[in-house]
């Protein structure tokens, strides 16, 4: 049965965006200096302070359920499946949708939510002991209260089928379970990022992004880096676990890097793209190492796979430029990217598509799991946006 044209947008007013220039040096903040140990700023300034505490909570569990299972993941062939696209999807993949769908739906059930996964593969690969096991063991419900037919709801509640939006405004959660599975995949080196946002009438007001092997700080034994962003108030990391599992650590304000010269800033691309096959090829030359630059080069940060990380460089300040082209072949999911759009906007930052219009979340009338950005994605410092810009306009198209 298809699902029926509800509206869920409740009636609020978006606070005001921050329109000052950010300073250039990071500020800690330790949890005595906020009403809230969960946030990094105090609640009266946020104006979805709720949804951000359930979404950092949830966030941090689902990461924590990634760490234990790709622990024991080589050791059982059978949690990893392949896709219809032939991309490779765990148990982690549909346990993290389901836990974070799960904990979501508690304190607000009546927001939708679009994420990447649905039940069918779970079903059809016998996977579903395996994935309730992971859910129970992380989430906050009792065990005893949740039976295998309540995780694959949760499953399916950000499945393709669950709702309609019937091109009307709407308030929802966008879900990557995982954004990056084959570097969840390489074992201890790869990055992956669970990445979740807030949409109020086609504009994120928060989001918050978990990367569990992100390098941390080894004087507390730390690894991993949880990021948050809320519409005017900045975008904030710290420490996704310690040795008992739980977020620690102060927070630490994020802003942009400070380049305002595209020649020598530091740039990352989809690793399924090579800088030639971009256009701003035709203006520079691409370079790992910035020991032996030229004038005409660019340092090519190496990254991870999918894109959430790269919006994390961005936002962190550790490369200026994330650059992906669109590919007629290939869709772009909007799970891919809001989570990040936010997280550089209130870093500083700018997010657009290549003629220079801002992502819009709302092409995608009916389902809001696709995105249509022009010619493709470019997230930057801001100092750089209008410049890049002009040399995608100008380039000739390259093949």
């Amino acid at each position: 049965m298809a699902p029926q044209c509800t509206s869920s947008t409740p009636e609020f007013d978006s606070p005001p965006l921050n329109l000052l220039r950010y300073p250039i040096l990071p500020l800690l903040l330790s949890a005595d200096d906020t009403s809230s140990a969960n946030l990094p700023f105090p609640k009266h300034q946020a104006k979805y302070h709720k949804e951000l505490e359930v979404a950092i909570d949830a966030v941090d569990r689902a990461c924590r359920l990634c760490v234990d299972v790709k622990k024991s993941l080589f050791s059982s062939k059978e949690k990893i499946v392949e896709k219809n696209d032939q991309t490779p999807v765990t148990i982690a993949d549909f346990g993290v949708q389901a836990l974070i769908s799960l904990e979501l739906s508690k304190l607000f059930p009546s927001i939708p939510l679009v994420a990447e996964e649905d039940s069918h593969f779970v079903r059809a690969n016998n996977l579903v002991s395996a994935v309730v096991s992971e859910v129970k063991s992380k989430a906050s419900i009792a065990d005893n209260e949740l039976s295998d037919a309540d995780v694959l709801e949760a499953i399916d509640r950000g499945g393709k089928d669950a709702y309609a939006f019937c091109n009307k405004p709407a308030t929802y959660w966008v879900l990557d379970p995982i954004d990056g599975t084959r570097g969840f995949l390489k074992g201890g080196e790869g990055l992956y990022v669970v990445g979740l946002a807030l949409v109020v009438d086609n504009e994120i007001v928060l989001g918050v992004m978990g990367c569990p092997n992100w390098p941390g700080d080894l004087s507390n034994q730390s690894t991993g880096t949880v990021m948050v962003s809320h519409i005017g108030c900045g975008t904030w990391t710290k420490g996704l676990q310690n040795i008992s599992g739980k977020v620690s650590g102060d927070w630490t304000r994020c802003f942009v890097d400070a380049s305002v010269l595209v020649s020598k800033a530091r740039f990352c691309i989809q690793e399924s793209q090579t800088w030639e096959t971009l256009p701003l090829s035709d203006f520079f030359a691409a370079k790992t190492v910035s020991d032996d630059l030229e004038h005409n080069d660019i340092i090519l940060v190496p990254t991870c796979h999918g894109s959430l990380c790269k919006y994390m460089m961005v936002a962190s300040g550790r490369t200026a430029v994330f650059l992906l082209r669109d590919k007629t072949e290939r869709t772009i999911k909007a799970w891919d990217h809001a989570v990040g759009v936010i997280c550089v906007h209130e870093a500083g930052g700018k997010v657009t598509d290549w003629e220079g219009d801002e992502i819009n979340l709302e092409e995608d009338q009916s389902e809001r799991r696709l995105i249509f950005p022009a010619g493709g994605v470019i997230a930057s410092n801001g100092n750089l946006h209008n410049h890049l810009l002009e040399m995608l306009s100008s380039a000739s198209p390259a093949l």
